[in-house]
């Protein structure tokens, strides 16, 4: 069987021909100022199952790594945004949870590490004051967009630059035309499809694999996608199952080519956003049949209660991973500008190597809390497959712009 890992000598010899294929790339591509990567790992097999425009999660990478963070910021923002000195931080609206509270504190920490004022708050959240955290209340300032002028105010000034932390999933935000905002809210999940990150991934992996002489299987999850609440009827549900059984065939063949010996599974999500909500894994198109009502619901429903209207289909990685105590573990990548700059570790003693990890029993540590089994392809193969997804993620940006500008 296969394993990338006696591969990972090939990363280090050609370690010149991919940074300047990189480089080549980011010229071609905008930078996100920020995003994050879920990270499998199965030996023959490492790829992005999710990536994220807009990253909560910042409270959980190593502390260390703030002053490299805030300096990628840094060169980012004022890369973009040469006069800027007031960066505002818009978050969710996650009122009732700390942790988030916590990742949003952590993103103003970095801001403010790299030489910019640092405001938090939201026109949802003006009237609270401030926010509940694990570590103590985090202040929030008044926030307003005035009318006619489309220009928000906080604490009635203007700040040079609006730095989103919501993926808009519930709600799109108050016109603004005075200001930059960084992500572009065109990449929130009302209009964002996860599937329109893979198309654009998979030709990099492929230029990538080429460069490497392997496979691009082994670098990226096969998928497909359902469409028009195709849960919704029975008849679509007969075909869907249908088309996951060829694909989990398809799969299998690999395997078979690969020495491989598992069960191949399929992944459903929403391919707009899932927040660790509404995932199912399959080993056949018989058991979406055989769904019970309350299953077939937590699919259909997204955050916010949200009706999906679109599923991903994704080939099931398993995680190789395991701490000492044999939990199962999966790396979540952090970027600025480009560069996988820290990593924690989503560990869930509830699941096993093919479940989704995230979820309520889910536990965080950072890389520097983790044992060396675990993190050792932290900088080889998890780092290529991260950035390789920030390109991706910049290419989305311009696909969306293009659109917006046709409008």
């Amino acid at each position: 069987m296969m394993d990338l890992s006696k591969l990972t000598p090939l990363i280090e010899e050609k370690h010149d021909e991919i940074l300047s294929w990189f480089e080549n790339k980011r010229a071609m591509h905008p930078r996100p100022i920020y995003g994050s990567v879920d990270v499998r790992d199965a030996g023959w097999k490492v790829g992005v199952v999710d990536a994220n425009h807009f990253p909560a999660g910042f409270n959980n990478i190593d502390k260390s790594d703030r002053p490299h963070l805030a300096a990628l910021l840094r060169n980012h923002i004022l890369r973009q945004h040469p006069d800027c000195s007031w960066v505002h931080l818009y978050p969710e609206s996650h009122t009732r949870n700390p942790a988030y509270v916590e990742n949003v504190r952590s993103i103003q920490i970095m801001i403010e590490l790299a030489g910019f004022h640092c405001t938090v708050g939201s026109v949802e959240l003006s009237d609270i004051g401030f926010l509940n955290g694990i570590n103590g209340p985090l202040k929030l300032s008044k926030v307003e967009v005035e009318e006619g002028t489309e220009t928000m105010y906080v604490n009635d000034a203007i700040p040079c630059l609006i730095l989103l932390n919501n993926d808009l999933t519930e709600q799109i935000l108050p016109p603004i035309t005075t200001q930059q905002i960084t992500p572009s809210p065109t990449m929130g999940w009302h209009r964002r499809k996860k599937s329109e990150h893979y198309l654009c991934l998979q030709p990099l992996v492929h230029e990538m694999a080429d460069l490497l002489g392997i496979d691009p299987w082994h670098l990226l999850p096969a998928w497909f996608v359902s469409e028009n609440k195709c849960l919704d009827e029975d008849a679509c549900k007969i075909k869907l199952a249908k088309d996951i059984d060829d694909f989990l065939d398809q799969i299998r063949s690999k395997y078979n080519a690969y020495g491989i010996e598992r069960t191949p599974m399929a992944v459903i999500k929403n391919d707009s956003g899932t927040y660790g909500l509404g995932v199912l894994v399959l080993q056949s198109g018989e058991e979406l049949l055989q769904l019970s009502n309350r299953k077939l619901n937590k699919l259909r429903y997204a955050k916010g209660g949200a009706k999906v209207e679109n599923f991903l289909i994704q080939e099931g990685i398993p995680t190789r991973l395991f701490t000492s105590q044999n939990t199962p573990t999966e790396p979540v990548g952090y970027l600025v500008d480009g560069d996988a700059a820290s990593w924690f570790y989503r560990m869930n003693p509830k699941k096993s190597d093919m479940d989704n990890l995230n979820s309520p029993s889910a536990e965080f540590k950072p890389r520097s809390e983790m044992e060396e089994h675990i993190t050792k392809h932290a900088d080889t193969w998890h780092t290529l497959v991260a950035e390789l997804s920030m390109i991706a993620m910049g290419i989305e940006l311009q696909n969306q712009s293009a659109i917006e500008g046709e409008s």
